[in-house]
């Protein structure tokens, strides 16, 4: 999928996702990117996870509806509509599903590059 292009001062519409079908899988949707600043919504059915893998840069995950358990440094945290999380550049972390759930991440990037984790 295309990331959008836009300017400073433009808008953005993250949207709602919507009912989330049953058995689907999790979805990125990119918002916008920059050579600096990453914003992608993150569509999350419940009982669905990503593997470990690191970000690119430091970010915030933002549960805009929905719960997600995200799990980094050894320990995991519930998430919720409202709640926002810090995440460092280069910290291993993951994401399960535990209600359907909507969430925004947003990058800083940094010189070096996040990866997967295996």
């Amino acid at each position: 999928m295309t990331t959008p292009q836009v300017d400073s001062g433009d808008t953005v519409s993250i949207g709602p996702p919507g009912d989330v079908p049953a058995g689907s899988a999790i979805t990125a949707t990119p918002l916008m990117k920059t050579p600096s600043l990453e914003v992608v919504r993150l569509v999350v059915p419940a009982g669905k996870e990503t593997s470990n893998h690191t970000a690119p840069g430091d970010a915030t995950v933002h549960c805009l509806e929905g719960a997600i358990d995200f799990t980094a440094s050894g320990r995991t945290r519930r998430l919720t509509a409202g709640q926002m999380l810090y995440l460092a550049a280069g910290t291993l972390h993951a994401v399960h599903g535990v209600e359907d759930a909507s969430v925004l991440v947003t990058i800083v990037r940094c010189e070096q590059g996040g990866r997967d984790a295996g």
